[in-house]
C-alpha cells in the first residue's frame, strides 16, 4: 500500500468543472453556520457568502439544499454565522462532513445557546441572524439564503482569521 498526497475520489484537474476550479481559486471566509430547533442542533461550514453593509445589514450566502442546516434553518428562521480562526481547522472540517466528529460535530467544543442558535465557545466574532426568505431561489446547485443581521457579538481579535482556497486552509 502507498499513501500519497492526492485527494484518492477526485477527479483529475483537468476533468473538473472549470466553473468550480475558477471559484476555488479565490480566497473566501471560513464561516460556521449554526441553528437550533426543538431541541435539535444543525450546523454546516459556509465559505461561500458574503456581508452587505447596511441598515440592516445582511449574511448571503449559498447552502445546499439538501442540508441539513437548510432543513432546520428554514423551520428555525434563526441562525449564527460565525468567523472561523486558525485554530479552528478541525471545527471547519467537521461541520464540512470531510473529517470525523465521533457523536457528531457540536461534540467538539462547548455551546452557548442564544436567541438564534449554538454561539461556538472560543470563537471571538459571530453575528446573531433571521432568515429573511424560506423559500429562497436556486442560483447554481445552491440556494441563496439571505439572513438579516440582528446582532453582532466582537472578541479580541487576536486570532488569524480563517480562509479557504482551492482545498486548503490558510491563515491571514
Amino acid at each position: 500500500m502507498t499513501i500519497h498526497g492526492d485527494h484518492p475520489f477526485l477527479p483529475p484537474e483537468s476533468e473538473r468543472s472549470p466553473v468550480r476550479r475558477f471559484r476555488g481559486r479565490l480566497p473566501s471566509p471560513v464561516g460556521l453556520w449554526t441553528t437550533a430547533y426543538e431541541g435539535e442542533r444543525a450546523g454546516l461550514t459556509v465559505s461561500s457568502m458574503l456581508v452587505a453593509d447596511g441598515e440592516p445589514g445582511y449574511v448571503i450566502g449559498l447552502l445546499d439544499p439538501d442540508s441539513d442546516l437548510w432543513e432546520m434553518l428554514r423551520e428555525a428562521r434563526t441562525a449564527v454565522v460565525s468567523l472561523l480562526g486558525e485554530p479552528h481547522r478541525q471545527l471547519a472540517d467537521a461541520f464540512g462532513y470531510v473529517a470525523p466528529a465521533p457523536g457528531g460535530p457540536f461534540r467538539l467544543i462547548d455551546w452557548t445557546d442564544t436567541a438564534w442558535g449554538p454561539a461556538p465557545v472560543g470563537v471571538s466574532t459571530w453575528a446573531g441572524c433571521t432568515l429573511v426568505d424560506p423559500d429562497p431561489p436556486a442560483i447554481g446547485w445552491g440556494l441563496q439564503i439571505q439572513l438579516e443581521i440582528a446582532h453582532v457579538e466582537f472578541g479580541a481579535d487576536d486570532v488569524p482569521a480563517l480562509v479557504h482556497r482551492r482545498g486548503r486552509y490558510a491563515g491571514i
